[in-house]
């Protein structure tokens, strides 16, 4: 079965996590900061909190932004659960915004709507949770405009998207949001099994993130509400969680950094040759925003024939291909349906998810299974 996503796991990153198990420190170390440190300076963001996954990211990024009971977050519903449970997490309500029907991503223009009504109703959000889905930056220009005319904070779940750009500058800089969020689960661009990592430029943002990670904790004596019993003396100031991210995962990270240009270009040549091969096909191919360079996460395929979807995809898999769907719509998850979501709520989001196949496509793809992949669609669709 040829996977729709995989990691590359090089001699050299088995030597550096090798390392750190020799080592003195197998968390709380010296590795986190460094992989920190390598995240933040390759987008360009001053402060970087890296954790155990993307989903502790998103939580603390929403209580950092002090999210919580009464208050709303939107987010796509074509993403994973995590983007919205963050904000279920606080006690926050959570609500949806369709989609572009060509991105995949946060439609600028149902945003804007959503938010006149709501200000109209007393219903703005607090937080808004722009997905980049297959890696490519939504239109966040126009989001950030939108959200700062009504005071609202963004988290860019860019857990897709490291790698990408945006407007010529590298996704997670926080040009456009408070907070960015990178996934580093084996399926996404660079790996450190599971983990997570939270950017920001704002400190004091990072301040609390960091202490949030780790069961809401200080040592630093200007933040204690005494003087300090001793040089072993610590305060927990909040209530906080264990999601630190060990020296191992760190190691790891950090030396799939070093590979990070290699697994881009060879994803975007990848897409590319998707984009030449699929043309004619009764499908519709991934559109590129304007402004906007993908890290190509994923490869989404959209059928003509909706009819045709379910055995398309069974016939896939009966190839040997091992295409995947991203994503059912977060409201029509039975959770969600409980908090009174229902079917035609967000039609552009369904309608996408009667005919969207994610098809293989990762850095350690060959050119020959690429091939298979492609006579496999050729054949299930046009025989």
């Amino acid at each position: 079965m040829i996977p729709y996503g995989r990691q590359i796991i090089s001699d050299e990153d088995i030597r550096a996590v090798e390392a750190v198990l020799r080592s003195d420190y197998l968390t709380q170390g010296p590795a986190v900061p460094a992989f920190e440190k390598a995240v933040a300076s390759r987008v360009d963001a001053a402060h970087a909190i890296a954790v155990n996954s993307a989903t502790s990211a998103l939580h603390i990024a929403c209580l950092a932004l002090d999210l919580g009971p009464g208050d709303l977050l939107w987010t796509s519903p074509i993403t994973f659960v995590a983007s919205a449970n963050c904000g279920r997490y606080c006690g926050a309500d959570v609500d949806f915004v369709d989609i572009n029907p060509d991105t995949f991503n946060i439609c600028p223009d149902a945003l804007e709507a959503k938010l006149d009504e709501a200000a109209r109703t007393g219903k703005l959000p607090k937080v808004i949770v722009a997905v980049h889905m297959c890696g490519q930056s939504p239109d966040m220009v126009k989001i950030s405009e939108l959200a700062r005319a009504h005071s609202i904070r963004i988290i860019e779940d860019a857990s897709h998207a490291i790698g990408a750009e945006y407007m010529g500058a590298p996704v997670g800089n926080c040009a456009h949001s408070d907070i960015t969020v990178f996934s580093f689960h084996p399926v996404k661009i660079i790996t450190t099994a599971e983990g997570g990592m939270a950017l920001t430029n704002d400190a004091g943002l990072a301040a609390r993130m960091d202490r949030l990670r780790s069961h809401g904790i200080t040592r630093d004596p200007a933040l204690m509400t005494h003087a300090p019993d001793g040089p072993w003396y610590y305060q927990q100031l909040e209530l906080g969680w264990n999601y630190r991210m060990t020296e191992m995962q760190a190691a790891l990270g950090l030396s799939q950094m070093d590979q990070l240009d290699t697994f881009i270009a060879r994803r975007r040549s990848l897409a590319d040759a998707y984009d030449t091969a699929l043309e004619g096909l009764p499908l519709f191919r991934p559109e590129r925003q304007a402004g906007a360079a993908s890290s190509w996460h994923l490869y989404i395929i959209r059928l003509h024939d909706f009819v045709r979807h379910r055995s398309t995809f069974e016939a896939l898999r009966a190839d040997g291909i091992g295409v995947n769907l991203h994503y059912i719509p977060v409201h029509l998850q039975p959770y969600y349906r409980d908090q009174g979501f229902t079917l035609g709520d967000f039609p552009t989001s369904e309608e996408y998810y009667s005919r969207a196949i994610s098809i293989p496509l990762h850095a350690g793809l060959t050119d020959q299974e690429q091939a298979q992949v492609v006579a496999a669609l050729k054949k299930a669709l046009v025989g």
